[in-house]
């Protein structure tokens, strides 16, 4: 437990720690030693966002795919999927209707779909900043050309969610087919030089993924620095290649939680919907170990079960006012405070393309 505790005291003093001993900490971490992880994660997010939990409105727009990747229950081969998409007027309705709830900032996620081309995009961000000045907008909708993430920006959009999904390039290349490894990294460098708050992430418990995995996912954090960072745990979709495998555990999407917020103490991080499908309190564990982001669904509920990224999902049923009064409700529960501001990182500040 000594040796835990001081790698633990080095992330939180230093927010930095060698490969070999974030491999030894993830392969020796027992109970004790995780509560004692997760004291030091609240105690840093505490000191940068004191207990502020921002919500932010998610509105999935379409759930059309290009990709097949073999986890996803949208992907392209999916014959059985539902298929959907928002137009303009749909999209403009539903951040409306977050507003008029308190929302300010708004998360327009969607499959990597062909349909919205990047006029579309620019159309859609450069309205919703007329209609809400000051309120924030997300993207999240995949690979683009540099070129096409600078339109975005231009346009109004602040940041942009790019999971990487895993920094293994074997176990990406082995779940992504079709996909490059390279060109997803890329990207990611590229939304960063343009000036966006930028979110990556990786899956947790995916089938052959091992602590040596998440040392990688780990360490390009550390060298990428971005402002957001999202994970959950890998949960099977029955349409998909990967149906008979095991979901992912709280315990270890808690526990890297908690080391991504003390390697990087101002990041936004979080509590992900999937954490609160295998787990009643799973967003209330990843609040208390460090996570201050929520994103509550604006997504028209008529289609809102259509977006199945996993089996099980939760709030898929509820009207947006509902889902916003129950989180809030288990925010507070759980010793928190609910911000509905835009809620930038603290480290981040508009700047002009490059």
């Amino acid at each position: 437990m000594d040796v835990v505790k001081g790698l633990i005291d080095k992330l939180y003093k230093e927010n930095r720690i060698e490969r070999d001993q974030l491999l030894y900490l993830l392969d020796n971490l027992d109970d004790q030693g995780r509560d004692y992880l997760f004291a030091r994660a609240h105690e840093t997010r505490v000191k940068h966002y004191g207990t502020k939990v921002f919500m932010r409105g998610l509105i999935e727009f379409t759930n059309y795919c290009r990709n097949n990747c073999l986890y996803c229950g949208i992907r392209a081969s999916n014959s059985k999927a539902g298929r959907y998409r928002l137009t303009k007027e749909q999209i403009l309705s539903a951040c409306q209707e977050g507003y008029r709830l308190g929302y300010r900032t708004f998360v327009l996620q969607g499959g990597e779909d062909p349909y919205y081309s990047d006029d579309a995009i620019v159309e859609i961000v450069s309205e919703i900043k007329n209609r809400h000045p000051g309120c924030a907008v997300t993207l999240s909708i995949g690979e683009k050309p540099c070129e096409s993430y600078k339109r975005y920006y231009d346009a109004g959009a602040d940041r942009y969610l790019l999971r990487h999904e895993t920094a293994s390039r074997k176990l990406y290349e082995s779940l992504h087919p079709g996909a490059s490894f390279d060109s997803r990294i890329r990207c990611l460098w590229d939304l960063k030089k343009i000036g966006f708050q930028v979110g990556a992430g990786f899956m947790v418990g995916l089938p052959g993924q091992t602590n040596e995995d998440y040392v990688e996912d780990l360490c390009f954090l550390m060298e990428l620095k971005p402002h957001m960072v999202g994970i959950g745990p890998f949960i099977p979709h029955k349409d998909t290649p990967l149906a008979k495998g095991n979901s992912g555990s709280v315990e270890m999407t808690v526990t890297l939680l908690a080391i991504i917020r003390l390697l990087l103490p101002q990041v936004l991080l979080p509590a992900t919907t999937a954490l609160g499908t295998i787990d009643p309190l799973g967003r209330e564990k990843g609040l208390k170990a460090g996570a201050n982001v929520v994103m509550p669904n604006l997504t028209p509920p008529g289609v809102r079960k259509k977006y199945t990224l996993y089996d099980g999902k939760i709030c898929t049923g509820e009207e947006s006012a509902q889902c916003r009064q129950c989180i809030e409700k288990r925010i507070i529960a759980a010793g928190f405070t609910p911000d509905m501001s835009r809620g930038d990182n603290v480290l981040w500040k508009r700047k002009d393309t490059v």
